[in-house]
């Protein structure tokens, strides 16, 4: 089992929703963030002033999986979030020791 983190922008959160819908995903989990990658924020204008603004807004998508959907999940996430422009995002994957259903108590495969 691996857990799927990406950083996206979030106008592109509804395209990535149906791609991972496409893919047979069941449930992810959604996360208002900020922070900022090589594009170290901006400056913007406000009334006049200039400021700049460090953290910029993304989300923050979090989907557990089979080791057999990784694939498929990365690249739907890759193609349905990319604009080409700096600050597209980042795809984290990392293993997952244990997943249990706390309603049912069901454990690791099963509770996916």
């Amino acid at each position: 089992m691996k857990l799927v983190v990406a950083v996206i922008k979030p106008f592109k959160l509804d395209d990535v929703r149906e791609a991972l819908a496409e893919v047979g995903v069941q449930g992810i989990t959604v996360t208002e963030v900020k922070g900022f990658g090589r594009q170290k924020g901006h400056t913007e204008l406000y009334r006049g002033a200039e400021y700049v603004v460090d953290f910029l807004p993304k989300i923050k998508l979090e989907v557990a999986v089979s080791d057999e959907q990784v694939d498929r999940v990365v690249e739907a996430i890759q193609a349905s979030a990319k604009t080409g422009k700096i600050g597209d995002g980042k795809i984290f994957v990392s293993s997952l020791e244990q997943v249990i259903r706390i309603r049912t108590g069901e454990m690791d495969g099963d509770a996916l």
